[in-house]
């Protein structure tokens, strides 16, 4: 059993809940309870916990409509379904749906044992603790990419990692290598914006005993930083490559050829360059196999004190500083700010910030002198309201193909009060219509 592993249980008789809890917590287990779905999703937002075992019957969000919303909020926390209605079919759908395990009650002993110690061996939270050192977050879509990076990482497959610039893409390829399989091999970074001819000969080598890169990287990995900026004929000559050594693209590879796993990585959208004919169709889908998309800080602004907190550490362990601190004012500057530089940005400033500090807080004004003053990432709650009504407004009005009237029925106003949020926001219905 993991040491003090956590688990959630759910359940709407709150008798078997006391019941379970009280055994599980007698067997060394850190356990919370929570009487329905609505509940369990709360309680997981505030501590993700390392499993959650749920009724399958609950009003309102069963266990199974309980388990899609983890999936897609906290992608690989283990789900084991209980109910005491158990039949056949129910069993089925619940594990091909991706469900854990699934125990009838009364629950056995033994099988409940046996299926928690099988869950916890397989928890997202020993998974990708490697990860989760390397990227300090709080944020949950944050929190669901690391979770997938761990899964990509043990895998054998080529992965494409993008994101705006300073969104830690490098730091993500250098850290999905150190927990790879491959951690002991080499790992090759090749920067794709240098010139043409340089760029050539550091992928395909000068014919003059300067190898290749792949046979540099056989049997570890090669990291294409900025892949989009290799020009169309060197993509071309790429692929040419790939096919000849059969470079590893999906986990296989034939005895007596070159096994590299390729990373790459790009601030620009691919699709986009290849519609515009800048990026090959074919190397992209070599590339693409797993895509890891690195969200950029303004969609991850909770995550500023935690990661304000983390470079003052890491600035404190290499010089001598006074500061211990940020003033709650500098926090909520920060947060306030756009950040178009992204993380490689907080860290510039922050540095900057402490550096220039001679007390043990940072203050607001030493933040507001450092950051260039640029429009506010941070909408007020009215910003944040009229932005949602009329996203809301037009979203409905393509459902209802530009009909207002259905689109009032199905926001569930009356039509004048409709027709004035269509007013107030300059939403023409006409616009929608088809």
């Amino acid at each position: 059993m993991m040491s003090q592993a956590s688990l959630l249980l759910v359940d709407d008789d709150s008798s078997l809940l006391k019941l379970l809890s009280i055994r599980l917590k007698s067997e060394g287990y850190e356990v919370r309870t929570a009487l329905s779905g609505k509940e369990a999703l709360q309680l997981i937002e505030q501590q993700r916990p390392d499993l959650v075992m749920s009724d399958l019957r609950m009003d309102e969000m069963d266990g199974l409509a309980l388990f899609d919303q983890i999936q897609k909020r906290w992608l690989g926390l283990p789900v084991i379904i209980m109910t005491a209605h158990g039949t056949i079919s129910d069993a089925v759908s619940a594990t091909r749906s991706g469900v854990f395990s699934f125990l009838a009650k009364p629950i056995d002993k033994n099988e409940l044992a046996q299926a928690l110690e099988e869950a916890l061996a397989q928890s997202a939270s020993e998974q990708y603790e490697g990860l989760d050192k390397a990227f300090v977050t709080r944020c949950p879509a944050m929190i669901r990419t690391i979770e997938q990076a761990s899964r990509i990482a043990l895998s054998d497959i080529n992965v494409l990692i993008t994101g705006d610039s300073g969104t830690g893409k490098t730091r993500m390829a250098q850290t999905l290598h150190a927990q790879s399989q491959r951690r002991e091999a080499v790992f090759i970074e090749i920067d794709c914006r240098l010139e043409a001819e340089k760029l050539e000969i550091e992928l395909f080598g000068d014919g003059q005993g300067f190898a290749s890169v792949f046979e540099r990287a056989d049997g570890g990995i090669l990291f294409l930083d900025e892949v989009a900026a290799m020009p169309l004929a060197l993509q071309g000559k790429l692929v040419e490559s790939l096919n000849e050594y059969c470079v590893n693209a999906m986990g296989d590879v034939r005895e007596g050829e070159l096994d590299v796993r390729i990373f790459s990585a790009s601030q620009q959208d691919l699709v986009e360059s290849m519609d515009e004919g800048t990026f090959r169709e074919d190397l992209y889908y070599r590339l693409n196999v797993a895509n890891i998309s690195l969200p950029s800080l303004r969609e991850r602004l909770e995550d500023i004190p935690v990661l304000a907190k983390d470079i003052l550490k890491s600035y404190a362990s290499e010089k001598t500083t006074l500061v211990r601190s940020f003033s709650s004012e500098a926090l909520a500057c920060l947060a306030t700010a756009s950040w178009p530089g992204n993380i490689r940005q907080l860290h510039n400033v922050l540095e900057q910030a402490i550096s220039l500090t001679t007390s043990s807080v940072v203050a607001v004004a030493t933040i507001r002198q450092l950051l260039p003053e640029t429009e506010s990432a941070f909408p007020t709650l009215v910003e944040a309201r009229n932005t949602f009504e009329r996203d809301y407004l037009i979203r409905v009005l393509k459902l209802s193909g530009g009909n207002a009237r259905l689109a009032a029925e199905l926001a569930g106003r009356n039509r004048t009060d409709f027709y004035k949020l269509l007013r107030r926001h300059e939403v023409e219905p006409a616009q929608y219509k088809g």
